[in-house]
């Protein structure tokens, strides 16, 4: 077998080029999440109360995540056909783009019923763009690693979230900044259109990338399949479901955690400008442990760090609102926290645990496919859920028991998971698995 030389330089721009594309993916969700929960009420659905129009943007929120599962299999087929940097170079600018036109989109005192059907369109497109950025970005960091660094490096990867989350809530604190008249006119366009110069900015160092070794190498062996994604349905079904369900709370903790907190830190009273410093300072600590996380994945059992994580997420909650309750700032800081610990744990070996689960003919698909279904069960509807039960039972019990409930499902799933040796990996990306194989990414490897 020829071996692929990569550079140390070419691992940087990997790195750097899926870390920022991961951090504009996350600062466009999270800026659309923060500003449906707080201004689109009364920017697009005005005709209702509020708490309807509250949900009913909200819902245009969920309207990405459906989109995100096509996605992930039109772009991980090609990224498993043609190569990852040529489809992540055009998830890019379909991401940037659809994000700038929602920027510029009319609201509905102009065009009145247009302005929401086309914010759900340009929402659509958003999702399928991002259905096979997330996971690429993770696939071109973990493919260009050494193999003992495979963990730390998608960890700093997967720190684009807290980028991105760091970069929407700096958004918010300067639009808010505004008069409600101003903001409500034309400031909350603003972090829509500053976008552009972030995927510029990543565009440059993108396009100058070389394509990862394994997949060069899987081309050179004529081991590239016709039909990657038809492919992991139907070969690696079990093993494509199992990953999604694994993912469940990792979701539900970051998008309730970012964007419905701040619902329900104006339901107990604490402010929305105190909200945002707590989320600020989480970002700084998913920034550092994360890679941490990453590192620890490196040196002991991958797997075992991932699971970990999901335990932590699943009685997290139950300390995080009755500490969010004390609004005693140290207090929440600490509530916040405990439930961010287990989400750096698992999100943090996620891009080098769950891409392993598959070989490297079909990994883009499945990595796209298991994270998308993952974020669409467990992403989509969660601050929906989330303001519905707070609004009816006006407690935050059944919130923490929905969040428990997917730990539980999650941990479930993860007991049949297991992630591939190098051998395995490459064995079977040259020779096609037999139809009856129903479980190969089930064997037991080393971490």
């Amino acid at each position: 077998m020829n071996a692929v030389i990569i550079s140390r330089g070419q691992r940087r721009r990997a790195v750097l080029s899926s870390l920022i594309g991961n951090s504009i993916e996350c600062y466009e969700f999270l800026v659309y999440g923060t500003f449906s929960t707080l201004y689109f009420n009364k920017l697009f659905f005005p005709s209702f109360d509020p708490a309807t129009g509250t949900l009913l943007s909200l819902s245009t929120f969920a309207v990405a995540f459906a989109g995100r599962p096509l996605g992930a299999f039109v772009f991980g087929h090609f990224g498993d056909r043609i190569g990852r940097k040529a489809t992540l170079v055009t998830t890019l600018v379909m991401m940037g783009g659809a994000t700038v036109l929602i920027g510029l989109l009319p609201t509905y005192a102009t065009i009145g019923v247009a302005a929401p059907i086309l914010l759900s369109v340009l929402r659509f497109i958003q999702g399928c763009s991002l259905g096979g950025e997330s996971s690429g970005g993770f696939l071109m960091a973990l493919e260009s690693a050494q193999p003992n660094r495979r963990g730390f490096l998608t960890a700093v990867v997967g720190t684009g979230n807290a980028w991105g989350l760091l970069l929407a809530n700096g958004a918010l604190l300067l639009v808010t900044a505004l008069p409600d008249r101003q903001v409500l006119s034309w400031g909350w366009r603003l972090p829509f259109i500053f976008s552009a110069v972030l995927v510029g900015v990543a565009l440059h160092v993108r396009t100058r990338l070389a394509e990862t070794p394994e997949f060069e190498r899987s081309k050179a062996e004529g081991a590239v399949r016709n039909r990657p994604a038809i492919d992991v349905l139907s070969r690696y079904g079990l093993i494509t479901l199992g990953a999604s369900l694994s993912m469940l709370p990792m979701f539900l903790v970051f998008y309730l955690g970012s964007v419905f907190s701040l619902k329900y830190g104006a339901a107990i009273g604490v402010g929305r400008p105190v909200m945002l410093v707590l989320l600020v300072a989480s970002c700084v600590f998913l920034i550092v442990a994360m890679p941490f996380f990453g590192w620890l994945s490196d040196l002991f059992n991958r797997k075992a760090v991932f699971v970990g994580g999901v335990v932590a997420m699943t009685v997290a909650p139950f300390a995080w609102f009755p500490l969010l309750d004390t609004r005693s700032f140290p207090l929440m800081a600490l509530g916040f926290l405990l439930l961010f610990a287990g989400f750096a744990a698992s999100y943090g070996v996620q891009g080098a645990f769950c891409a392993r689960l598959f070989p490297t003919v079909v990994r883009y698909s499945g990595m796209s496919i298991s994270y998308n279904v993952g974020g669409l069960l467990g992403g989509a509807v969660s601050p929906i859920i989330a303001a519905a039960l707070l609004d009816r039972f006006h407690s935050w019990t059944p919130i923490a028991v929905y969040m428990a409930a997917a730990g539980v499902i999650a941990l479930a799933a993860s007991a049949f998971l297991r992630e591939r040796s190098d051998s395995t990996a490459v064995r079977r990306a040259a020779v096609p698995p037999p139809a009856t194989a129903t479980s190969p990414g089930l064997t037991t490897a080393r971490s």
